[in-house]
């Protein structure tokens, strides 16, 4: 929620601590099940959890694709992947989203956290968002979720990666401590979710943004400067951060600051954004991405995004101490030029893969946004319900934005956090994906009306009716 002057930032430090604690928690969550015959047997009841959709879709084909592998080559794959970081891990992952689900593992945080993603997830692939927009050739179900590798940080294993095993949806990771704490930590889940796993649903999205972005800064950037291809060269990680902006609005390009000022300072470097971007990291350099944050809020929608990404700005450049990139100095000025011109690229170009249309045609933070958090700013401090149906719709991430913004006004993060995933939690019991039918993207299941929307409150103005029904297609 902002103020006339901008946002009101006063506890930001107490939300950076609590993610600074989150990340010293010290929980790595259930042991890897590195014994194949257990996994098999507990995979069988453990699918009984899960609803026809994610039955047919995920558990079953992979649990075919194990019993396929036999025990050598399940060995085999753990064998090759000590460290856990390519196939064994993968493998683990995809086991573990089963099981912990099975196990009822911290199961009100699991509901809360599976239900973000799969708003996430839907909001760029549903049919009522892409306003006509043909679907992806990888779309898929929404990622499940899981817990698990607090050193990791928040992560996905995209679609493409989990194809591998003959499933239809990816994984997300949050640390278990995500479970208790590091609120922020939540408004990442937009980079992975409404980022990663939707860059990868798009064949060819990630090269034509990428192409978009190195022309466009050659253009202002020639010659010998490492710029352009910088940014394109880690286009993945750099169009996540903008489109789950995107989705979550202002409250996740805080959370890109607080959240890496958080980490930085549980690793001892400080509660500081990192200057430095070497050329083995993927992601841009810390600082760097806190200007593109302050650019993508600057060109959303609604009326506040001026105020709030002048106070990004302020914040990223309280950090600066001396940006290299690549082992190449970079000015203050050159880098939020740089970034401005980025996060315009990836929000206003029309890309053949979308059929002419831009992300930010189909993806907007706008005023009606801002009042439900609002909205829902005012009932999370208290016990007072927050109506999880009805016109406007709250989606899960109106939820996590107010935990956030109510935390960065007020500082009550226990209480915001704790109601945070009630809510979620009710709304994720309420999810058709989760109930018994086959339902891929919930934001398909609309009506379309030949005529405005008439309630028998509208009709009964003439007729006398009183009763609250709606009526549907007239």
């Amino acid at each position: 929620m902002a103020k006339s002057n901008g946002p009101d930032l006063t506890h930001l430090q107490d939300c950076i601590d609590d993610t600074t604690a989150g990340f010293l928690d010290g929980d790595s969550g259930p042991a890897d099940p590195t014994n194949y015959h257990e996994l098999l047997g507990r995979l069988i009841p453990a699918r009984e959890k899960f609803p026809p959709l994610y039955q047919t879709d995920f558990v079953d084909p992979f649990t075919h694709k194990l019993r396929e592998m036999g025990d050598g080559k399940f060995n085999q794959v753990l064998v090759h992947d000590p460290q856990r970081v390519r196939g064994a891990g993968l493998m683990l992952d995809l086991s573990q989203a089963v099981l912990q689900r099975g196990d009822s593992y911290e199961l009100n945080p699991t509901n809360a956290f599976q239900q973000l993603v799969d708003d996430l997830y839907d909001g760029f692939l549903s049919a009522e968002d892409r306003k006509g927009v043909a679907p992806p050739e990888n779309a898929t179900d929404a990622p499940l979720i899981k817990w698990g590798n607090p050193a990791s940080g928040p992560y996905t294993w995209p679609i493409d990666a989990c194809r591998s095993f003959n499933v239809a949806a990816a994984v997300v990771n949050l640390p278990p401590s995500h479970a208790r704490r590091a609120l922020l930590g939540w408004g990442a889940l937009g980079h992975e979710t409404a980022g990663h796993d939707v860059l990868h649903a798009y064949a060819g999205l990630e090269d034509q943004l990428a192409v978009a972005v190195r022309n466009a800064l050659q253009k202002t950037f020639p010659g010998t400067s490492v710029l352009p291809d910088y940014w394109a060269d880690r286009i993945d990680e750099t169009a996540s951060d903008v489109m789950g902006i995107l989705n979550m609005g202002p409250a996740a390009a805080i959370g890109v600051i607080g959240y890496f000022r958080g980490l930085n300072a549980a690793l001892g470097n400080g509660s500081k954004l990192s200057n430095e971007g070497p050329a083995n990291d993927e992601h841009p350099a810390d600082i760097v991405r806190g200007y593109l944050a302050a650019e993508t809020v600057r060109q959303l929608s609604f009326k506040g995004a001026t105020a709030w990404a002048k106070s990004l700005t302020e914040q990223t450049e309280a950090d600066v101490t001396g940006i290299t990139l690549v082992g190449h100095k970079v000015t203050k000025a050159d880098a939020e030029k740089s970034a401005q011109i980025v996060a315009e690229t990836i929000v206003t170009t029309p890309l053949p893969t979308l059929e002419g249309h831009t992300l930010g045609s189909i993806q907007d933070w706008r005023d009606a946004d801002e009042a439900i958090v609002t909205s829902v700013i005012k009932k999370l401090p208290t016990m007072a319900d927050v109506p999880t149906t009805g016109t406007p719709r709250i989606y899960a991430s109106h939820v996590v934005a107010a935990a956030i913004l109510a935390a960065l006004e007020t500082g009550n993060i226990p209480t915001l956090f704790t109601r945070m995933l009630n809510v979620l939690d009710v709304m994720h019991k309420a999810n058709p994906s989760w109930g018994p039918l086959f339902v891929r993207h919930p934001g398909n299941m609309v009506r379309h009306f030949a005529y405005r929307r008439v309630t028998v409150h509208d009709l009964g103005q003439k007729t006398g009716l009183r009763a609250a029904a709606e009526i549907g297609d007239i």
